[in-house]
């Protein structure tokens, strides 16, 4: 047999649920379809990405569009996998296979967990879960995703969860580890942390990929996978999580640029600035580095890539990034403002065209990477491209001040969302008013928690007779919350509020 299909023989094909399949179509192929035509991924279209379509004078990327290229990118890099030399093609079949259909899945599902509103969006319900409903577990669009593809969703076989295949479900999870377990581990530096647990181990970490509730199926689907280590990635995983890495920093690009966001003037001045002042802003300490001065904020980023992976970070790879991104963005698709014409369209899809090609096609595969990388990671050259892309837009779009402002404003949504229907639940003369998906949420959440003190009664230690019920109340609302469009939370804050001026339509789909 060859080697490209020797892969997931040990397991990973398996469903919890084992379903009959009347149609002889491939499992895998199954599992993508289920997820395209869940209702969580269609209602990715209505969810903002970076900057919101409202008001941006264009048409911007949202969730879906972004996980559709994201999709397109993890699987350009599937098929490059099992056309590569023979020694990579049996290293990778040795750590468990890398299906492109598989990659598509988990790449096409990998959002399905964002709440409204963008990244601030994420970080505030996290803050809501944490600190006014008391999950311990908080928050995470990665560990949602999970939750949606094993509770939340349902299909033929099960009314709680898809029934994916184990190596699908294992795909999604780019951080393979809950939030609490990180907190009774000694402090470690953070260069020897994986990526996504943050500096503060005893804090939890900041990314992870399934919550308590969901630590055991997480076990279980990663089981089909001995040879990857423990806090490692599946191959699956690690292609599809570079894909959104490329993504994220050629697609949006495109559409700052657009926009009309991204300026010649500053974005050329810090390029520049840096480039010619190298040495000096090395010598500076750090407290004496401003990014509102050129250059000092690329200094700033090289300095925090250094410290967090000095097993890859380099300073003529980064150097050489710069001139690089510096000449194709910056002195070339920046030098003409978008108008909105044919030639202006086709230089933004040629430069779009030229960097997915050249980050797609710069990977490698290791036995046994760092703790800070994946099986699967991207070139040297290729993973600083990716960090000064990604800083164009940190600096020039996310740090501006008039996207602050509107994103503060969404975050009070978020929070006023939560203290309403938490009040509403709370209110024994109205609770049973709530809306009957809620409700039911209620519900499904409590006996997942009361099976977890089950099978785990050391979490619930210290905890009181109430906090199961407590603790099922609260995930509910933070699933409702977090399964909203960016307009029904506007709506349904609104309706909360009393503000709402349209009753019977600001209400449906509650």
């Amino acid at each position: 047999m060859d080697i490209r299909q020797k892969t997931h023989d040990t397991g990973g094909r398996e469903r919890a649920i084992i379903e009959q399949n009347r149609t002889d179509e491939d499992d895998f192929r199954i599992d993508i379809e289920r997820i395209r035509f869940s209702p969580y991924f269609s209602r990715l279209s209505a969810v903002t990405q970076v900057i919101p379509q409202a008001g941006s004078g264009t048409t911007v990327h949202n969730r879906l569009t972004h996980s559709l290229k994201v999709s397109a990118v993890a699987r350009s890099i599937a098929i490059r996998l099992r056309t590569a030399d023979e020694e990579t093609r049996n290293l990778v079949a040795e750590l468990g296979g890398c299906d492109p259909v598989v990659v598509q899945a988990a790449a096409a599902a990998h959002d399905l967990g964002h709440p409204p509103f963008g990244h601030l969006g994420e970080q505030e319900l996290d803050r809501v879960a944490r600190n006014i409903l008391g999950l311990p577990d908080g928050f995470e669009g990665n560990a949602q995703t999970f939750r949606i593809l094993t509770a939340l969703d349902s299909c033929g076989a099960t009314a709680r969860g898809m029934n994916l295949t184990r190596a699908v479900r294992a795909a999604v999870l780019k951080y393979p580890w809950t939030r609490n377990e990180w907190r009774t581990m000694a402090p470690i530096s953070s260069e020897l942390l994986p990526r996504g647990v943050g500096t503060d181990p005893a804090a939890g970490a900041i990314k992870y990929s399934a919550y308590d509730i969901e630590a055991a199926e997480m076990r279980d689907v990663l089981s089909v996978f001995p040879a990857v280590a423990k806090y490692q990635q599946t191959v699956e995983s690690s292609v599809m999580d570079i894909a959104d890495d490329i993504a994220y920093a050629v697609h949006d690009l495109d559409d700052f640029y657009r926009a009309g966001i991204l300026q010649y003037t500053t974005v050329s001045a810090e390029f520049r600035a840096w480039l010619e002042q190298t040495e000096q802003l090395a010598a500076l300490r750090q407290a004496d580095l401003d990014q509102r001065k050129p250059g000092h904020a690329l200094e700033m980023t090289w300095r925090r890539a250094f410290a967090k992976d000095p097993w890859i970070a380099d300073a003529d790879a980064f150097r050489d990034s710069v001139q690089r991104v510096g000449h194709d963005l910056v002195e070339g698709l920046l030098a003409v403002p978008y108008d909105g014409g044919l030639e202006a369209d086709r230089a933004v899809t040629a430069f779009t065209r030229r960097w997915i090609d050249r980050l797609q096609e710069s990977v490698t595969v290791e036995r046994t990477p760092t703790i800070r990388s994946g099986h699967v990671r991207l070139t040297k050259e290729a993973w600083h491209d990716v960090g000064v892309l990604k800083f164009v837009h940190s600096r020039f779009v996310l740090d501006r001040s008039d996207l602050a402002v509107y994103q503060r404003g969404q975050t009070r949504i978020i929070k006023s969302l939560a203290e309403g229907f938490n009040s509403w639940l709370n209110d024994p003369d109205d609770a049973a008013r709530a809306p009957r998906r809620l409700l039911d949420s209620v519900q499904a959440a409590t006996e997942e928690y009361r099976q977890l003190r089950a099978h785990s009664p050391e979490l619930f230690l210290q905890a009181g007779p109430n906090e199961v019920q407590r603790l099922g109340q609260a995930r509910a609302i933070v699933d409702y919350i977090a399964s909203f469009t960016d307009a029904q939370a506007v709506s349904l804050n609104a309706l909360l509020a009393g503000t709402a001026d349209n009753l019977w339509e600001a209400g449906r789909g509650l």
